[in-house]
């Protein structure tokens, strides 16, 4: 398993992807469909304001042992004023790939890295619905740092 930075020429492609992701996302968590397009706009632009890769963020290829592309890892330093802490911005394995140990790998490999470039902590968030994920980060060893919680009414 490796990364492989994406190109700039792959990189509205992967931009769209990722959006159209977050979208579906905010969807599930039950944002309309309108609210989670304006989020997820806004989201992008603030991270990639050129709509290009922008510094303080990495995006890579994850790729399996055969040199085939099976997700995407999006890695950089957080918005504090700590330059030695990093954030999973995003990370996803295709569908048909997943159950395979390619998000651990994904995820461990996006630690090393994070802490060659001088990472002190790496953080993310997780949707509540998505327990996959968040059995993964526990297993990793990753720990809740705040949660939040919404009651339907309807």
């Amino acid at each position: 398993m490796t990364l492989q930075r994406i190109l700039t020429s792959e990189f509205p492609s992967w931009l769209d992807r990722s959006c159209t992701e977050y979208v579906g996302d905010l969807v599930t968590q039950g944002g309309s469909h309108e609210e989670a397009q304006r989020v997820a706009a806004e989201s992008m632009n603030r991270s990639f304001p050129d709509g290009a890769p922008s510094p303080g963020n990495e995006v890579f290829h994850v790729m399996n042992q055969a040199g085939a592309a099976v997700g995407y890892l999006w890695i950089g330093q957080d918005v504090s004023a700590d330059p030695g802490a990093w954030w999973v911005w995003d990370v996803v394995i295709n569908p048909d790939q997943r159950g395979q140990g390619f998000g651990r790998a994904a995820m461990l490999l996006g630690e090393e890295y994070a802490r060659s470039h001088g990472a002190h902590s790496l953080g993310l968030s997780v949707f509540g619905f998505n327990t996959g994920a968040r059995g993964l980060y526990n297993a990793l060893g990753y720990e809740p740092t705040s949660v939040k919680m919404l009651k339907h009414l309807i």
